[in-house]
């Protein structure tokens, strides 16, 4: 930042809950922070603005970040983005507008007219996706393999970020930990949201905060994909339940709809005619499976319940192992869906089948 810039940030911090009232007046202040949903403005409360603190370096009073997107900045870049403003000159002039500074030139951009993003628009979730990377090599390949997960191919869907922003329920200070980013896809497979999954940062497990898994966009009736559906699909709740399902079934297309309501609302595809619900050994699990039963057979759609022997299937894969959980599995399909889905098990070298030939 150059020496004009770094001046009018320190002044504008000095003025923090002044600037936020008057470009992000779509906000509250929340203790020491303003909440906002965006920096252009957008109503909503992923966005927070430090409202104390020293008028430069970190934990500076101006300084943001948007855990829904990930993006970062000073007041300057609030007045930039609320604003539209491209050049430089224009957000410095508008900073001393505002601060009542002599101006250097007498000019003046007129603001032009931006349309908010609404609320629960796919953009931020579109772009946390597009920021992040594919999982091979990552923290989320050793996260699923510590799950019994090791299948990992036809995965596009997830992502890994490095650094993914975590805000504290209690509207506490902003994290940052290693997360897994699901891609939500409607059945075009247009993103219309997303969900992260907090990692520990050895990946040994989730992330030690109150709530590691939370969604962002438009959710409803739509899911995180595991290849693309054709007549025959396999749903359920979590993302690691239908990865262990497709460990033991890996031509089978599958979608996690991450919860046990989104399950039951869940959109079919039109050419869907058979329709395997995994559902989890919970109350909820069962009022999915029979709200999501009774819309598919409506649909014409031959539904049917995978059921586990705990509470998902995720567990009976890291409990009894794949070969046990395509046991289980393999009793549960129609007999063509057994051919269709589930691979040939080759005897492995120095079993009695091996000696037999």
């Amino acid at each position: 930042m150059s020496r004009g810039a770094s001046e009018l940030s320190r002044r504008l911090s000095r003025h923090a809950e002044a600037v936020c009232r008057h470009y992000l007046s779509n906000g509250r202040r929340q203790g020491r922070y303003w909440t906002v949903g965006d920096v252009r403005n957008t109503p909503g409360r992923s966005m927070f603005v430090r409202l104390s603190g020293p008028e430069s370096g970190p934990g500076a009073a101006g300084h943001w970040t948007d855990a829904a997107s990930a993006e970062y900045g000073d007041l300057l870049d609030v007045i930039r983005e609320s604003c539209s403003f491209i050049d430089f000159r224009d957000v410095a002039e508008e900073a001393r507008r505002f601060l009542s500074l002599p101006r250097p030139e007498p000019r003046r951009t007129p603001k032009p007219v931006r349309t908010p993003v609404p609320a629960g628009s796919p953009e931020p979730a579109r772009r946390l996706f597009a920021m992040s990377r594919p999982i091979s090599g990552t923290l989320v390949a050793t996260y699923l393999r510590n799950r019994g997960i090791r299948n990992l191919r036809g995965t596009g869907s997830l992502r890994f970020h490095p650094c993914c922003y975590y805000r504290p329920e209690d509207h506490g200070p902003t994290e940052t930990w290693p997360a897994m980013v699901g891609a939500v896809t409607d059945l075009e497979g247009r993103i219309t949201g997303a969900h992260r999954t907090w990692l520990a940062c050895d990946g040994s497990g989730k992330a030690p905060v109150d709530t590691p898994r939370r969604a962002m966009g438009g959710l409803l009736g739509h899911a995180v994909r595991f290849g693309a559906a054709d007549n025959v699909l396999a749903v359920g709740e979590g993302i690691e339940t239908m990865l262990s399902l497709r460990c033991a079934l890996p031509a089978m297309p599958m979608a996690a709809a991450l919860s046990a309501n989104h399950l039951a609302a869940l959109l079919l595809p039109p050419a869907l005619r058979r329709l395997y619900i995994a559902r989890d050994a919970d109350a909820a699990g069962e009022t999915a499976l029979a709200a999501l039963t009774e819309r598919a057979e409506a649909a014409g759609i031959e539904a049917l319940a995978l059921s586990p022997r705990m509470g998902d299937f995720n567990e009976d894969l890291r409990a009894f192992g794949l070969p046990a959980l395509r046991a289980t599995l393999r009793i549960q399909l129609i007999p063509q869906d057994v051919v269709r889905f589930t691979p040939e098990e080759r005897p492995r070298q120095g079993d009695g089948a091996s000696a037999a030939s």
